[in-house]
């Protein structure tokens, strides 16, 4: 990060702040969300009112004025004026629909959930965090944003050693899934170089991505969503510079519940309670030996 950021407990920007990662710090990406922004309601400022004109005074004439000449009379009514009088009826045209207007696009935030180097846990803004992977690896993105970056073992060439990379990028932010891209990229020792081993494009990932690097070859997992609109965990399997699909499975996220806080109390149980308790055992035991 080349800027410092602060930590939200929630993904919203009026949400308390109880941390900040400095400038160029580093911090663990756990989680994504993308939330509406909240703007605060400014109270409109009041309309001046404008003061009423006054009224000049009109100058005193000393002389008399002399009143306009009396109006001729009024000309008779023609004799068919009732005929006259009444409306031609012609047909009513029903007034066109006006089409509502159109809803009002919502502005959108992106947030990232974080774990700071001393395992402080909260939301900042996607937009100014900067994945730390090599500038050798990274030089490929193509304009496009590293969402996830894993190393998948070390090659070792000469007195140097590599490691070969996963990471997972997205075209434009903004959207509900991680990435729309995942890449592996090995260290090949005749040309000294990263070179790409395995690519997919156009998919919706989603977190979590999962490395192991345990066993004689490492693998990943990652979450795509499918053709028919469900999810499905693909687990891949990396030997040497081959890379192939060795499982699939569809994945059901556990929803999210908010467990009620526990109160703490140090009040004995009430007599009732005690009497009620043994009374229902006690019945439960006749209604046993009746049996």
């Amino acid at each position: 990060m080349f800027e410092s950021l602060n930590l939200h407990t929630e993904p919203n920007r009026t949400s308390p702040s109880y941390g900040q990662i400095p400038e160029n710090g580093k911090a663990d990406v756990i989680g994504h969300k993308l939330t509406p922004r909240v703007q605060s309601a400014e109270a409109p400022m009041p309309t001046p009112v404008k003061p009423p004109p006054r009224k000049k005074a009109k100058p005193k004439s000393s002389q008399t004025k002399i009143g306009p000449p009396p109006l001729p009379p009024a000309s008779k009514p023609p004799g068919n004026w009732v005929a006259l009088s009444v409306p031609k009826a012609e047909p009513a045209t029903p007034a066109p629909p006006v089409p509502a207007p159109p809803p009002a696009a919502v502005p959108m935030d992106d947030w990232s959930l974080v774990r700071t180097q001393d395992g402080k846990v909260g939301w900042v803004l996607t937009r100014p965090l900067n994945m730390a992977i090599p500038d050798e690896v990274a030089q490929y993105a193509e304009g496009h944003r590293i969402t996830s970056y894993f190393a998948l073992g070390q090659v070792r060439d000469g007195d140097v050693v590599k490691n070969n990379w996963l990471w997972t990028t997205i075209v434009k932010g903004g959207q509900p899934y991680e990435f729309d891209s995942f890449r592996v990229f090995v260290w090949s020792l005749k040309h000294h170089r990263y070179e790409t081993a395995y690519i997919e494009r156009n998919v919706e990932g989603y977190y979590p991505v999962q490395v192991s690097t345990a066993g004689s070859s490492p693998s990943f997992s990652m979450v795509l969503e499918g053709n028919d609109g469900l999810k499905y965990r693909k687990t891949y399997s990396f030997e040497g510079f081959r890379i192939r699909m060795v499982a699939k499975e569809q994945y059901r996220q556990a929803p999210e519940v908010n467990a009620p806080k526990a109160v703490a109390s140090t009040s004995a149980p009430s007599e009732a309670t005690v009497k009620l308790s043994w009374y229902a055992r006690l019945k439960d035991r006749v209604h046993r030996l009746l049996r």
